[in-house]
């Protein structure tokens, strides 16, 4: 089950909401925990079972490690946990990653494994470890009570694509929390700004590259539309995701960290994983990068350290060469900065800033999309012109006038300037009222949009604004 999807938007989120508000307080973490494991289970049941391994895991081996009194003892029980965590997260997706490496490499016969993905387990991983890795460096204390911390763990906001929430950001919340009027509406306009990133600009977005995948007429602009798309779907569908898992975690008395601000207006590459994907990268410095000795010990470890980082953080997005290629890049991207021209960077007024990431990054996720290393190459090459490619053809001029009025929004909805926009017309005498009355009709009608695409496929308001 997916939030942008008929089947919870109509059924399962409002008969958890109206339960979840109906029970008393000691009950409402009970019925998170069943509509949690229902909204996992709805279409993996399979997968109920490893989940439940991981909390008992997690669970347990803080407990564990708590009750030890010697250090080696509880170092002991910390590498086990680790250990364990992280060899089920192997196995399951990089297994099959390994294994066909192995076989084209060396030409041995290993076989050909087919290991179905758990769906979030790379989420509930991470929030693992973390949480048995801060109970271990006594950070905060292990959650005695199981079902607040299977809560935390399973909690069906977060937990498909993120963000990555720590268990101090909701600790206390799983024991008691307060919701209002003004929090639950400020949840559901959170949660339906997010519906409309996925749904009216990431789905059609997808479309595009779609459409270019499957043409035989591809030229130069043709390219470039398809990055520029990819990239824009991406940070559409990604902050989509995380505005609604926002919002649901508001309107059920939580709060969840942001998760993304703004990434394509950043001046320089590491300000752009500084804004993108946010939980991540927090993550991979606390718990990677600084324990490795961060910038600390000089320049060759600290290439060391990013690069251990940057090869885990793309495989973290997916088992397969590109994305390991897709760090690589951004290891070297950052470096380059770091150690040559980042301190010119900030001295390029901010709209001549702002082109060199946006280049790079859409680039990037070309790489990112390559279903081979051949293919990276060979689409990458394309992109400067090689393959003695057209500059237009009639396909290409033709989809970016279908498709131009989406671009463009994408463009400017990655940026501040419909936030700036709507601040200035508020604040004008009057007008905060009139806007204040025309939101709910506004998001009223995002819902009815999005709900009339997901119903018929072939509708959307955005395609009727040809170039």
């Amino acid at each position: 089950m997916v939030f942008s999807s008929i089947p919870f938007l109509y059924y399962f989120l409002p008969a958890v909401l109206l339960v979840y508000f109906l029970v008393p307080k000691k009950a409402k973490n009970a019925v998170l925990l069943l509509a949690s494991l229902f909204f996992y289970g709805y279409g993996e049941p399979r997968f109920l079972l490893l989940m439940g391994l991981f909390i008992a895991l997690g669970y347990g081996s803080a407990v564990l490690m708590e009750q030890c009194r010697e250090r080696r003892s509880r170092k002991c029980v910390l590498v086990l946990s680790v250990l364990l965590s992280l060899g089920m997260l192997a196995w399951f997706k990089y297994a099959g990653f390994f294994a066909d490496s192995i076989r084209k490499v060396t030409g041995l016969p290993v076989p050909v494994l087919h290991i179905a993905l758990p769906v979030g387990i790379s989420f509930y991983t991470f929030q693992i470890l973390s949480y048995v890795l801060d109970v271990y460096w006594e950070r905060f204390p292990a959650e005695k009570n199981l079902l607040r911390f299977a809560c935390y763990i399973s909690m069906f906001p977060q937990l498909i694509a993120g963000p990555i929430v720590r268990f101090p950001e909701v600790s206390a919340q799983l024991r008691e929390r307060e919701t209002d009027p003004e929090q639950i509406y400020g949840g559901i306009r959170r949660f339906l700004a997010g519906l409309g990133k996925k749904v009216l600009l990431a789905d059609q977005l997808y479309r595009l590259c779609e459409i270019f995948q499957q043409t035989e007429e591809k030229s130069l602009l043709f390219y470039w539309m398809y990055a520029a798309a990819f990239a824009l779907y991406v940070y559409y569908d990604f902050s989509g995701y995380s505005d609604m898992a926002i919002g649901l975690g508001r309107i059920l008395g939580f709060s969840f960290p942001e998760n993304f601000r703004y990434p394509f207006v950043s001046r320089s590459a590491a300000e752009f994983w500084r804004r993108w994907h946010m939980t991540l990268g927090g993550w991979f410095r606390d718990y990677v990068y600084i324990p490795l000795g961060g910038s600390r010990n000089g320049k060759g470890k600290w290439l060391r350290n990013l690069l251990i980082v940057w090869i885990l953080t793309g495989l973290w997005h997916g088992a397969a060469w590109n994305f390991v290629l897709w760090g690589l890049f951004f290891a070297g991207l950052i470096a380059a900065e770091k150690l040559w021209y980042g301190k010119y960077l900030e001295k390029i007024p901010a709209a001549a800033a702002w082109i060199y990431p946006f280049f790079f990054v859409t680039v990037s996720f070309v790489i990112f999309r390559g279903p081979s290393v051949s293919d990276v190459f060979r689409d990458v090459g394309c992109l400067f012109g090689a393959g003695g490619l057209p500059a237009a053809t009639g396909p290409s001029v033709y989809y970016l006038r279908s498709f131009g009025g989406i671009l463009i929004l994408g463009l400017t909805g990655c940026t501040p300037a419909v936030k700036i926009l709507y601040k200035k017309i508020r604040d004008r005498r009057g007008m905060g009222r009139i806007l204040g009355a025309a939101e709910p009709v506004l998001l009223i009608a995002v819902l009815l949009l999005c709900t009339a695409y997901l119903v018929d496929g072939s509708f959307h308001p955005f395609l009727y604004f040809r170039f």
